[in-house]
């Protein structure tokens, strides 16, 4: 039995995150237990996730799940916006929150950072020849 689905997929959020994440070489969109994921070999960002508190799994169905690099991701995680995703958070993703006040400026460099930890060196030289 597969997933439910955890998403509206005319949320306003969702849709500038597409419009950046599908921006970069070779990258596409698929649903993973039951939220968008992209990536191109391997997944660089998904929308929505949870995190683990003492009362179970708090949900954050529009937040961006990200994997910055070290020193970004300490940075980030003092702010409250930010938290560490449940399942993937061990392996150094965050989660962002996501809102109409959201600095889609800053969420394109985070989206960039992660992009080229997991797209390949042939990728990323695509990119920096764009």
């Amino acid at each position: 039995m597969g997933h439910p689905v955890m998403f509206d997929d005319a949320d306003p959020l969702l849709g500038r995150v597409r419009e950046l994440a599908l921006a970069f070489p070779d990258a596409a969109e698929k649903i993973s237990h039951g939220r968008p994921s992209f990536y191109t070999t391997k997944v660089f960002a998904h929308y929505g996730g949870s995190r683990k508190t003492p009362d179970g799994l708090e949900r954050h169905d529009c937040a961006l799940l990200v994997l910055p690099g070290e020193d970004e991701r300490a940075a980030l995680l003092e702010e409250g916006r930010c938290f560490v995703p449940a399942y993937v958070g061990h392996a150094g993703w965050i989660g962002v929150d996501l809102s109409d006040g959201t600095d889609w400026g800053e969420i394109g460099e985070l989206l960039d950072a992660s992009y080229r930890r997991t797209a390949g060196p042939r990728r990323v030289a695509r990119l920096d020849k764009a």
